[in-house]
């Protein structure tokens, strides 16, 4: 069963929508849904994820959700998930969660071992590895990218070639902390969710999307697309996102 928002989270105000975009991707993933949130009067932010791991990002995030007025439906795609379901616990003002292609960790997981034990994934045989400066005497840390040949077969399998291939080359690597960090409480234990499935997705892995959802009692819908569902099908996103805001609104 979905859970659902306990009275005190109620309130008259709209909420407002955060979308958080995953690993190897920009905020820009998120157009085709921001576009029919805003023409149906919604308030949409969509930050820029940094992607320096689980920790950073989420209390990134956390600081991002803090500093807007009034209730937030947090919604994050692939890695995103990860990041939500952290940064929620440091947010009281969230409201509820949507998992978009997304990871939905519990406590003491760590995504490079939930990656790899996907039988539908085949992200990690595609990861590309770089280094970055920490800006700590000159010191570096591991990065990874998506092998550009490889990336329309691993993420945008839905898309046209020339579209998958300009995002290939304007994806943002992710640090290896994103895998490596240990997740901390889950707020989809005290928070409804809701969560699209894409059942060609090979990047985060269709089996393990779904037995995440599941696991936190997610309202679920499964969609015929590859792990850019939010592009590749934004109303079957939007769609999803607008009966989590008529729940919780």
């Amino acid at each position: 069963m979905t859970a659902t928002a306990e009275p005190s989270q109620r309130t008259d105000a709209k909420p407002t929508i955060v979308l958080v975009h995953g690993a190897f991707a920009d905020a820009s993933s998120w157009n085709g849904v921001i576009e029919r949130l805003q023409q149906q009067g919604w308030t949409v932010v969509a930050p820029a994820n940094p992607l320096r791991g689980v920790a950073a990002d989420s209390a990134y995030l956390a600081s991002v959700v803090n500093q807007l007025d009034g209730p937030v439906l947090l919604a994050g795609r692939s890695y995103g998930g990860a990041v939500i379901t952290n940064a929620a616990t440091d947010a009281p003002n969230v409201v509820g969660l949507v998992y978009v292609a997304a990871f939905a960790p519990d406590e003491g997981e760590v995504l490079g071992d939930v990656a790899a034990s996907s039988k539908d994934s085949v992200l990690m045989t595609a990861q590309v590895q770089r280094a970055y400066p920490t800006g700590q005497d000159g010191g570096t840390a591991p990065e990874f990218l998506v092998d550009p040949a490889r990336f329309r077969e691993v993420f945008a399998a839905d898309l046209p070639a020339e579209q998958a291939a300009v995002m290939a080359a304007t994806q943002r690597p992710v640090a290896a902390a994103a895998f490596g960090d240990v997740s901390g409480p889950p707020a989809w234990k005290s928070l409804p969710s809701w969560a699209v499935v894409a059942t060609g997705d090979k990047a985060a892995g269709s089996d393990i999307v779904r037995s995440m959802a599941r696991r936190a009692g997610a309202d679920i819908v499964e969609v015929d697309a590859s792990h850019v569902v939010m592009v590749s099908q934004p109303q079957a996103v939007t769609d999803l996102i607008l009966k989590a805001l008529h729940a919780v609104s």
